[in-house]
């Protein structure tokens, strides 16, 4: 009679099957892996990769940064008053010279308002003639006035000394001598008072004279300047030079003060860079900088920095010492290199597209002459030329500055 296996005892004996199956399953599986890492795909054609060897040497840091070509000079033209565009005659990357009309304005209320300006200043002038004539009218009679109380005064002087002669001899009295005297002194006093009157009203009509001269100078001023609005109405070139901006929108309107143009001076170049807020402090104003332009380099110092960053980036200028060079134009991208610091020896490779900044890169080293293992190196400072080595790589060893994006996956490749 069959004896019934407990249910504990079937589980273990099939844990058991598995756990001997799995003991050889598992190392194949490790070896397909491995041989799809290293076999499948694993080969790479000497002809495709390049080497470069590690050294020891000195190194100049620079900090790397983009840029692009901008007009040494360039001069902002904004619109002298808020208005619309009527009409454009020039476009941007137009060559223009000095005074060339860019666009057209409406300046029909600026019109009207000229001519508000020209009638309030004539009134003003013919205010100004009409206050100096009755000035003069008014200062003419107190000076005849004065000259009737002079007259006056001499009379009364001659009868006081009649009176005191006739008042010697007998013939007079001393109550018309007194008289006289007093009529005399009084003739005096009112001609003194004149006399104050005039000097007085001289100063208050001119006074008042000088006041209207300022106002009719001030309605000068504002005229001239609202001829010169009119003037500037057509948007007229600042001087000779390339329009690299214009406000071209027929029918769009600008606010006085507004950039409508902007004409640089195509003579002379500089570059416009930036560099990340991190690099930022690597970055001094006199600096030489290296900036490259396909194949040819130009010389130059960092002209200024920006003492705030833009969406992650510092802005700052850099003058070329060749500003004028052939290959020199307006909005072509250029890379620059920009020197901070010199390291006498340091464990060195030649620089690479691969490199984007210090940190840690899984780059592929030679594992003797037929084949390519990935190791992890610690980049640290570059310049145009060289990369310092950290970590990672020993003096002699081989590194592949190729781009192997493809092979990321692979930790040793073949080398046909």
């Amino acid at each position: 009679m069959d004896k019934i296996i407990d249910k504990n005892e079937l589980r273990r004996g099939h844990i058991k099957q598995w756990l001997l199956r799995a003991a050889w399953i598992i190392p194949i599986i490790i070896c397909v892996v491995w041989g799809i890492s290293y076999v499948g795909g694993k080969s790479v054609k000497s002809s495709d990769i390049s080497f470069a060897t590690v050294e020891h040497g000195p190194l100049e840091t620079a900090v790397a940064a983009s840029g692009r070509i901008v007009p040494a000079f360039e001069e902002i033209i904004i619109s002298p008053v808020a208005s619309r565009i009527l009409s454009v005659y020039a476009q941007p990357g137009d060559s223009v010279r000095e005074g060339m009309p860019l666009l057209q304005l409406d300046l029909k209320e600026s019109e009207v308002a000229l001519r508000n300006l020209s009638d309030s200043y004539q009134v003003k002038q013919n205010q100004l003639t009409q206050l100096q004539l009755s000035n003069r009218s008014t200062l003419d009679e107190l000076e005849m006035l004065i000259d009737i109380k002079e007259m006056d005064v001499n009379r009364l002087s001659i009868t006081v000394d009649n009176e005191r002669r006739l008042d010697s001899l007998g013939s007079g009295t001393g109550d018309r001598v007194r008289q006289a005297e007093t009529a005399y002194t009084t003739g005096k006093l009112e001609l003194k008072g004149l006399r104050q009157k005039l000097a007085n009203e001289r100063e208050r009509l001119a006074s008042l004279e000088n006041a209207a001269m300022l106002e009719l100078g001030n309605s000068r001023r504002e005229l001239e300047m609202m001829e010169h609005t009119l003037s500037q109405g057509r948007i007229p070139a600042p001087h000779d030079g390339i329009l690299t901006y214009l406000s071209n929108s027929i029918g769009s309107t600008v606010a006085a003060g507004e950039k409508v143009a902007v004409v640089g001076d195509l003579s002379n170049f500089k570059v416009s860079a930036d560099v990340p807020e991190g690099s930022s402090y690597k970055v001094r104003q006199g600096a030489d900088v290296i900036v490259r332009i396909g194949n040819i380099e130009l010389n130059g110092t960092v002209a200024n920095v920006e003492p705030q960053s833009t969406s992650g980036a510092v802005p700052f200028t850099v003058t070329l010492d060749d500003a004028s060079n052939s290959r020199l134009r307006p909005g072509v991208r250029v890379q620059l290199y920009v020197s901070y610091g010199f390291k006498d020896d340091v464990l060195r490779i030649p620089a690479g597209s691969f490199y984007s900044g210090p940190g840690a890169y899984n780059l592929f080293v030679a594992d003797g002459s037929s084949s390519l293992e990935r190791r992890e190196v610690k980049l640290g400072d570059s310049n145009r030329q060289w990369i310092e080595v950290i970590s990672g790589l020993a003096q002699g060893e081989k590194v592949v500055t190729t781009n192997m994006t493809d092979f990321e996956k692979y930790s040793k490749l073949k080398i046909k």
